[in-house]
């Protein structure tokens, strides 16, 4: 049964009796507190529980957890959570991984609420949370093990007590419940009645703007880290987002039960996303106003498209808490009133019962007095009462049907609308269909009237022009009119070509090289007659510009709108109309790059062209330049659902390069297109799926026009509509038809069809053209509105003075004295069309600008002298006069001079006292002006003669004059002079009244014009000649000619000419009368054509070979000759020449009478040809052997031979040999005579042939057996590891088998079957196969798990096989021979706690009992958290295991049993410094005080370094972090590499990079002196993109970036932030600017330099110090004495040198722990530093010279990172990462105040203009805070997400105090 008619049919049951659901009770929720042995969180606001051990590890998302943490803000981590600020107030999704039942800033002080969690194995818990999964999840093979609950009862909102008189009684109580297995966690929310009465938290941080944040409920990943310090964010998936959808949680579900929430959330072995449970295959979730749909973080919610008013409800039947909307209703169900028997809740109701009041709102169905949900196909199960649905009574006359199980919609798609059956009669006119006017409709709940109902009267302006409307029960819906195609709001004349512009941005990162699309221009040009659509992005990048070919889903989406349709199918484009949103993420194979497309449809322009504008993010491969992309033909298939329509599909594509060869490569496409649909009118819904068919995919790249270039062949078609036979496919579906591109193909019988101009065009459908809408007076255009012509279609324009009223339509007049333009002391009169302005009594001037009779001696300026003045001084123009810019011209008391002339252009008109030009005055230049004081004449209406002269633009908007623009002449009455010329061209030609051109007038310049006065001879229609003739586009747009075009010539009589010849290729051919070439009369340049007035001879039909000679194109459609085409040659008769030939290839053979090559005939280029006439040998068919052994290809299409091809031999019979060898690997054997193998006779090179002439002995089934195993590869090589059973010499399987490669033997029966129990590894002695069988146990448990495990990983690691006793059950002792690692285990074969030792020390004995369990040791908790073996069971190599005494202690003496160090370690485990000692060394004893050798070298460079980054990278860092690698005396390992990656490079003795040795390869570049270091691709050049035009820009360092922010006066301006260089593999952290020099200077920590760069474009970085660096962090720049001055703080110095890098010394080298920022005041020569010594943080200054040193802060910090000086009051500022204040102070420590209390991790700051900008660590953004009123006034965070550094101003010009 179809999904809708099951839903449909379902709902009609369901109105005859259903038992409502409701919500869950708390009674309901899973059981909780301490009798249940739960937790208990400690109270308070912002609190996390203890470690959650969990017995087996978690799987959710595709990672393994094997703890939880339990938040009071609504969450569960599985990772130690940060302070609440830095996660509570922030939207989704989190930096950490969350499960979030309710998100919010949850309060528990006081008693406020209790929050429960436990990890069980409970059976009952286990089976509830099994049953509840295979109801959301029929399909899932999932036995939960654990089950984790965490519940908060009765908690409630943090709330400030100023605020309020006192806490809130609102309080909320909900329940996260995860269940996992060993490979998929599945997590339920309940949400019981009554448990939710607050539904977000005010943030504490809101700056005293009134705001809530509504609670957040859903699933993140967490953040993912790569390379450096760079992060992504990982996937998430939403379940609210407004506070309406959170209202929601306890009256809907996906589970069929409101309040209940089941959600799919890890996998162990493949997992992208959250999947929702879906009964019926449905996700059941309220839209939210609007129903758009956000696909980026699939949240299960719509927010796409602007807002529809909800439903109505009347205020005294609808309580505040049911005034939610829901989905999944139907409009032919009505509610029973309140409090009804819910038996008889669900009547029919009339079918046409309103279900939303808007075009786009959703349905809705009450029970009672809640709203609950209607799912579209419920299921029946055996739940307890309380959650049954009452099954529905099947229709009369019909057998109840079997549901069938829907495929699950995907992740991003809900609110789904069962498609309608019944399709009412389309009313256009706004008409009212089956609904009366004056008809309430009262049920009881809801109530409704036509009242507030949006109708055609109220809203028709929202349907386009080319549409009607027609009013529903529910609302209204707009048609496209016939001729057109569309939704209804865009419409598109049927047929017609349509474009696409629009722009393209984001950013694309090709291999490791990230490159800027900045909005460059996409067009695309769609013939949507057959279907091909052409796509062209411009000024793409070079890099990138490769790299983007096989992104063909780009230009894809025009394929799919504007499709051919195949029958019962349609485009995109009447689905979603012209706004839309498509999402897309394409993944790349093997290397795994993504890159998301968002593609906005934004509406069609005035030119009626769809706008689209692109966005691409992500990463793609890279390919090699001047490579060639090759893509498939393939098919897709859409899914549609109403407002979605998704598709899945993976491509295949190849990559030609002269540098790779040939390679092949995949990408994943996932995509939705969300639209807004109309659901009001029931009309048939879309197909559930369809198919897009892309037969001819072209992709290229231009590098030299930097164009990228997409064309794709696309039809659309039902899912599996093949036909079987192409040859009878209609043209119009095959696309090979001849209707103009501007035509619509209508298919009639067989291959019949019949061409149709589009709407809009005018012709026999070969040839059509342009109907001028305007022209022939054929507008909807009202009065004072003005047509303008569009290919196709029109549009209508008000003129001045007017405007589009409420319908859209109709243009009204605009009251231009509602906007005051006249002066205070005159009043302003409004016309039609216009205004005047008058001055007051008492008050003279012009109405614009009035002044007293008396008094005042200087006037101000006037509006005209204000227009002159702003002209002349160049005001517009930054100063400087426009040349050519018309300039109005004032009389002496500042009035507009009636008469105003262009003194570039010379045109002269009268204007009016506003200085508009009176219509009908301008003269051109040479001519009379009007005399402008004379009263205009009653004005008469415009002529269209008139209309269209004003209507051409003959000057620029800058008033210079338009070249070449044609100008209709007017007769003084405004009608068209009978003689028209075109000013540019010298053309001339008669036009009738209507200014047509009267055709056969056209005169060329220089010729003598036509007498327009003379009347026409009685005019005749035109010709199909002439239509065609004047068609063909000679000129382009600019009037240039085009060249190549082929113009038909027509004789006076408008006949096709016998003889047309093409005047740009010299090809001339006779036509008939139809203009159609007659075959054979077609002759090349240079040739005498045919006489084409001789009669033809009786025609004969072609023949074979002349349709084929005929069907050759040997020119293409330009008309240039195709080169390499091979055309037969027939004789005068039609019949193949015996001989053919090709042309190009020389080569020369024979046919025979139906053109086929005569075998054995063919000569090359250069050798005498076969003789045809010579008759062939009578021929006998080929035999079997004959057509294998020639259709075998021995040499490629180059004719090189091809190596080890096998050739069959075969005898002068062409029978197969009965001895066949192969003749590249001297194997021989024997074959039937069918050339089948026979079996035993193959022989190995080099030995003696079998005689195949001997007959076969009959073979037993054990030869048969081992004869029929393939031994060798097709190409005769040796197969390894193949079993090859043995065969006595009667051919009975041998009592005992043996596997050649393994080793393992077993004993088999007579059958060859195994015998259980018998088999052995290899080295142990194997069973005695005579001695009779046991009587056989079934297997133990030990055995079934001995027996599955391979002794043999993939990668040929040894893994662990259990040992099992005699009986079966398993050995007490068990251990992993690999790694040397025993334990204990119970009879289960699990492993006892604590029994585990390593390789070399004595095994526990297993026999003894265990000792009372004592709690874990931090050493044991650390030894057993090592996972020593993969999932599969394979040991892990090199990892090291701690070891712990008896109890539970950390054994003194540590070592690693990979690299064979030892070391000491005290009671944490810490390793004791300088007790490492390397492999075959004596160790410490460890007993002893370790004294510091005399010959210990002092720490070097490199373990200086890795100390100072380690620390920087808090102790921990990610394993593809830098870290440096070190020898053990200390010096730098050779070959240094990013963490656990592959990105690898050569360093010198002093760590420095040898160039051009950086490579990515698995196998590390070779760094030792003998060898050469490999060859790798040099990393993009860095270079520097100039900061934005602005006077002030914040430069601030992130990571492998210098960012560039300007400031907006004082406000941060992110939509003009850019990347000022990037700078690969480095850290920066310090930055400062000269403006002297316009130079940035930073520090990098990765490559222990300082740095500088200049401003401008393409400028590179320069090294200014590389030696004696370690961890270089602040740097300052004296921009008055030419000096910089950085701390450098692992060696903890603070040192100087000029800013060239010369004259370096050290300034301070004592009493420094952690120096960390640096300024200095240029104007007073001062230093000032941060020292943040945890044990005595400081403040520091000196001088410059390094004198007068002094401490200028010691008390009261923590933490003090960052340091500013404020010019303006004479102070010190600093920011305090560890006390969260920015203070200042006076230099000489007085004046000390706090600027701000509450940061949160700021890094760096700097002063401008009364504000402080700091780079905080915790928003990974830049801060703004205001100095006076200190407040935080504005935020900027960059889209990469990672730490910002040092940030400085850039400027324009010095400032104050800074020089």
């Amino acid at each position: 049964m179809e999904r809708g008619s099951m839903l449909a049919a379902c709902l009609l049951c369901w109105s005859c009796g259903v038992c409502v659901v409701s919500a869950i009770r708390r009674a309901d929720m899973f059981p909780y507190g301490a009798l249940s042995g739960d937790l208990i969180l400690a109270e308070g606001d912002d609190e996390t529980s203890r470690v959650l051990l969990l017995p087996r590890p978690l799987n959710f998302y595709d990672s393994r957890y094997s703890q939880l943490y339990v938040a009071t803000n609504g969450i569960i981590s599985a990772q130690d959570l940060p302070m609440e600020k830095q996660y509570v107030d922030d939207g989704f999704p989190t930096d950490f991984p969350v499960v979030a039942p309710f998100l919010a800033d949850i309060d528990t002080s006081g008693g406020r609420g209790q929050i429960y969690y436990r990890v069980t194995e409970t059976p009952s818990v286990l089976n509830r949370v099994s049953r509840e999964v295979h109801r959301g999840f029929p399909d899932a093979k999932f036995t939960p093990t654990h089950v984790v609950v965490a519940t908060w009862e009765n908690v409630a909102a943090y709330e400030e007590q100023t605020r309020t008189a006192g806490p809130s009684n609102k309080v909320n109580t909900f329940q996260a419940v995860i269940g996992y297995d060993e490979t998929d966690s599945y997590v339920l929310f309940l949400y019981p009645e009554g448990g939710l009465n607050f539904f977000g938290t005010r943030p504490k941080e809101s700056y005293n703007v009134e705001i809530e944040l509504p609670a957040r409920v859903g699933f993140s990943r967490g953040e993912i880290t790569y390379l450096i310090f760079s992060r992504t964010e990982g996937p998430h998936y939403s379940v609210t987002s407004d506070e309406q959808s959170v209202k929601n949680l306890y009256q809907v579900g996906n589970t069929g039960i409101p309040g209940v929430w089941l959600f799919h959330t890890g996998n162990s072995y493949s997992f992208d996303n959250i999947v929702p449970a879906s009964i019926g295959g449905l996700l059941v979730t309220p839209p939210t106003r609007g129903h758009g749909l956000s696909l980026d973080t699939t949240t299960a919610e719509y927010g796409e498209f602007e807002d529809y008013p909800d439903n109505t409800f009347d205020p005294d039947n609808q309580e505040e808490e049911d005034d939610y909307p829901l989905t999944g209703g139907d409009p032919e169900f009505q509610t029973a009133p309140a409090g009804a028997d819910h038996s008889e809740s669900l009547q029919p109701a009339s079918p046409d019962a309103p279900s939303s009041p808007s075009e786009d709102s959703g349905h809705q169905v009450a029970y009672g007095s809640k709203d609950v949900p209607l799912t579209s196909e419920p299921r029946y199960n055996s739940e307890p009462a309380e959650r049954q649905y009452a099954p529905p009574n099947p229709p009369e006359g019909g057998a109840q049907q079997t549901q069938e199980q829907q495929p699950q919609v995907p992740l991003e798609v809900v609110d789904v609308y069962p498609p309608h059956r019944n399709e009412p009669r389309l009313s256009p006119g706004g008409h009212v269909v089956s609904v009366d006017e004056d008809i309430d409709f009262d049920t009881g709940v809801i109530q409704y009237t036509t009242e507030n109902k949006e109708t055609c009267a109220r809203f028709q302006q929202q349907c386009s022009q080319n549409a009607f409307c027609s009013d529903y029960a529910t609302g209204f819906c707009c048609h496209c009119r016939p001729g057109f195609y569309g939704n209804g709001r865009y419409c598109l004349p049927e047929g017609a070509p349509q474009r696409v512009s629009g722009k393209v941005s984001g950013t694309v990162t090709v291999g490791s090289t990230p490159v800027a699309l900045n909005n460059i221009d996409l067009h695309a040009y769609i013939v949507v007659g057959d279907g091909r659509a052409y796509t062209a992005i411009s000024e793409v990048p070079e890099p990138v510009g490769w790299a983007l070919m096989p992104l063909a889903p780009i230009g894809e989406l025009f394929g799919w709108m504007f499709a051919l349709e195949l029958p019962n199918s349609q485009a995109g484009f009447k689905i979603t109309g012209a706004e839309f949103t498509r999402h897309a993420e394409v993944i790349f194979y093997p290397g795994n790059q993504r890159l998301s497309i968002i593609q906005k449809g934004r509406g069609l322009d005035d030119h009626n062209h769809l706008t689209v504008d692109t966005v691409v993010s992500g990463n793609v491969p890279f390919l090699p330049p001047g490579a060639e992309v090759t893509m498939d033909p393939f098919k897709e298939t859409y899914q549609y659902y109403p407002s979605v329509a998704t598709s899945t599909s993976v491509r295949e594509f190849s990559v030609v390069s002269a540098e790779r060869g040939s390679e092949s490569f995949s990408f994943q496409l996932k995509q939705n297109i969300t639209y807004r649909d109309c659901r009001h009118a029931h009309r048939a819904a879309v197909p559930e799926t369809l198919q897009i068919t892309m037969e001819r995919v072209f992709v290229m790249y231009v590098k030299e026009e930097r164009i990228l270039r997409y064309a794709i062949t696309n039809k659309i078609s039902p899912v599996g509509v093949e036909p079987t036979e192409p040859e009878l496919v209609n043209p119009c579906y095959a696309g090979n038809h001849d209707c103009d591109t501007t035509a619509q193909c209508i298919p009639l019988e067989g291959r019949d069809f019949q061409c149709q101009c589009a709407t809009g065009y005018r012709g026999d459908g070969r040839n059509c053209y342009d109907v001028d809408e305007c022209a022939e007076s054929l507008s909807s255009c009202g009065a004072h509105a003005q047509c303008v012509n569009l290919p196709g279609s029109h549009r209508c324009q008000c003129q001045s003075g007017y405007e589009f009223g409420f319908d859209g339509r109709t243009c009204v007049d605009v009251d231009e004295c509602s906007s005051s333009p006249c002066h205070i002391s005159a009043r302003c009169v409004n016309a039609l069309g216009s205004f005047q302005c008058q001055c007051q009594p008492g008050f003279h001037g012009d109405g614009f600008y009035c002044s007293q009779q008396e008094g005042q001696t200087v006037r101000p300026r006037s509006q005209c002298e204000q227009h002159r003045d702003s002209l002349q001084s160049g005001g517009e123009q930054g100063g400087r006069p426009s040349l050519g810019a018309f300039v109005p011209q004032c009389d002496s008391v500042g009035r507009y001079r009636p008469l105003q002339c262009h003194g570039s252009t010379g045109h002269c008109w009268c204007v009016d006292v506003r200085g508009q030009e009176r219509g009908g005055t301008r003269t051109p230049p040479g001519t009379p002006p009007t005399d402008c004081d004379r009263p205009d004449e009653p004005e008469r209406p415009k002529t269209h003669c008139e209309h269209h002269r004003d209507g051409v633009q003959t000057t620029s908007p800058e008033g210079y004059p338009v070249v070449g623009a044609y100008v209709p002449q007017c007769y003084d009455s405004g009608q068209y002079s009978p003689s028209q010329c075109h000013g540019s061209t010298g053309h001339c030609w008669c036009v009738d009244g209507n200014g047509q051109e009267r055709g056969g007038t056209r005169t060329p310049p220089g010729t003598t014009r036509t007498d327009c006065s003379k009347p026409d001879e009685p005019e005749r229609p035109k010709t199909h000649c002439e239509h065609h003739r004047d068609g063909v586009q000679t000129t382009d747009r600019e009037g240039y000619p085009i060249v190549g075009a082929y113009v038909p010539q027509c004789d006076a009589n408008g006949q096709y000419r016998s003889l047309q010849c093409h005047g740009s290729t010299g090809h001339c051919w006779c036509v008939d009368v139809r203009g159609q070439e007659r075959a054979g009369t077609r002759t090349p340049p240079g040739t005498p054509p045919k006489d084409c007035d001789r009669p033809d001879e009786p025609e004969r039909p072609k023949t074979h070979c002349e349709h084929h000679r005929d069907g050759v194109h040997t020119t293409s459609p330009e008309g240039h000759p195709v080169v390499g085409a091979y055309v037969p040659q027939c004789d005068a008769g039609g019949q193949y020449t015996p001989l053919q030939c090709h042309g190009s290839t020389g080569h020369c053979w024979c046919v025979d009478g139906r053109g086929q090559e005569r075998t054995g005939t063919r000569t090359p280029a250069g050798a005498p040809p076969t003789d045809c006439d010579k008759p062939d040998e009578p021929e006998r068919p080929k035999t079997h052997c004959e057509h294998h052994r020639d259709g075998v290809q021995t040499s490629s299409p180059e004719r090189h031979p091809v190596v080890g091809a096998y050739v069959p031999q075969c005898d002068d019979s062409g029978q197969y040999i009965s001895l066949q060898c192969h003749g590249s690997t001297g194997h021989c054997w024997c074959v039937d005579v069918r050339g089948q193998e026979r079996r035993g006779t193959r022989t190995p090179p080099g030995t003696t042939p079998t005689d195949c002439d001997k007959p076969d002995e009959p073979r037993t089934y054990c030869e048969q057996h081992r004869d029929s195993v393939e031994t060798t590869s097709p190409e005769g090589y040796p197969l390894i590891g193949v079993f090859v059973p043995q065969c006595d010499s009667d051919g009975q399987y041998t009592s005992q088998q043996c596997h050649g490669s393994t080793g393992h033997c077993w004993c088999v029966d007579n059958r060859g079957q195994e015998r259980a129990g018998t088999r052995t590894s290899s080295g142990t002695p194997p069973v005695d196969c005579d001695k009779p069988d046991e009587p056989e146990r079934p297997k133990t448990h030990c055995e079934h798990h001995r027996d599955r495990a391979q002794t043999i990983g993939q990668d040929g690691q040894p893994i662990y096989v259990p040992q099992c006793d005699a009986d079966g059950q398993y050995l007490p002792l068990q251990c992993h021979s690999p790694s040397g690692h025993c334990w204990c285990v119970d009879n289960r074969g699990q492993e006892r706690t604590g029994t585990r030792t390593p390789p070399g020390t004595p095994p526990r004995d297993c026999d003894k009992p265990d000792e009372p369990e004592r709690p874990k040791t931090h050493c044991e908790h650390n030894r057993d958290g090592v996972r020593t073996t993969t999932p599969e069971g394979q040991g892990w190599i090199g990892v090291f295991i701690p070891l712990c005494d008896a109890e539970g202690q950390y054994l003194p003496r540590q070592c690693s049993g990979s690299s064979g160090y030892c070391w000491c370690v005290d009671s944490r485990g810490q390793e004791r410094k300088g007790t490492k000692t390397p492999p075959h060394k004596p160790s410490v004893d460890c007993d002893k005080p370790v004294p510091v050798a005399p010959t210990q070298h002092p720490e070097s460079v490199c373990e200086r370094w890795r100390t100072s980054l380690i620390e920087h990278y808090g102790g921990k860092p990610e394993p593809q972090q830098y870290v440096p690698q070190c020898e053990p005396d200390g010096q730098f390992s050779p070959v240094q590499c990013y963490g656990e990656t592959t990105y690898c490079w050569c360093v010198d003795q002093d760590g420095r990079e040898v160039p051009g040795t950086r490579s990515h390869d698995v196998v590390k570049p070779a760094c030792l002196p003998s060898a050469a270091p490999p060859t790798v691709r040099p990393l993009p050049r860095p270079d520097v993109t100039p900061p934005p035009n602005a006077d002030i820009t914040l430069l601030y360092a992130q990571g492998q970036k210098i960012g560039a922010l300007p400031l907006n006066g004082t406000r941060l301006d992110g939509t003009r932030s850019k990347t000022l260089l990037t700078l690969h593999g480095s850290i920066v952290v310090g930055i400062a600017y000269d403006c002297k020099e316009n130079q940035v200077y930073w520090t990098d920590l990765s490559a222990r330099t300082i740095n500088r760069a200049s401003l401008v474009a393409g400028a590179e970085p320069e090294i200014l110090i590389n030696t004696n660096l370690v961890s270089p962090e602040g740097l300052a720049v004296d921009v008055k004495r030419r000096l910089m001055f950085w701390v450098d703080s692992n060696p903890d110095i603070i040192e100087t040198a000029n800013l060239d890098g010369s004259g370096r010394r050290t300034l301070f080298g004592t009493d420094l722990v952690n120096p960390r920022a640096i300024i200095v005041v240029s104007s007073t020569g001062t230093l000032f530093w941060t020292d943040w010594n945890r044990e005595a943080p400081k403040i520091e200054s000196a001088s410059v010279d390094g004198q007068n040193r002094r401490v200028v802060v010691s008390d009261g910090i923590g933490l003090p990172n960052a340091l500013t000086y404020d010019s303006s009051s004479g102070q010190v500022c600093w920011a305090d990462a560890g006390t969260k204040r920015l203070e200042c102070v006076s230099p000489d420590g007085s004046g000390r105040r706090v600027v701000h209390p509450s940061l949160n991790y700021p890094f760096s700051m700097v002063y401008y203009k009364n504000h402080f900008y700091y780079t905080d660590w915790r928003r990974d953004g830049v801060i703004a805070v205001n100095k006076d009123s200190s407040q935080i006034t504005d935020e900027y965070l960059p889209d990469q997400r990672s730490h910002l550094y040092g940030i400085a101003i850039a400027t324009t010009h010095c400032l104050s105090g800074s020089h």
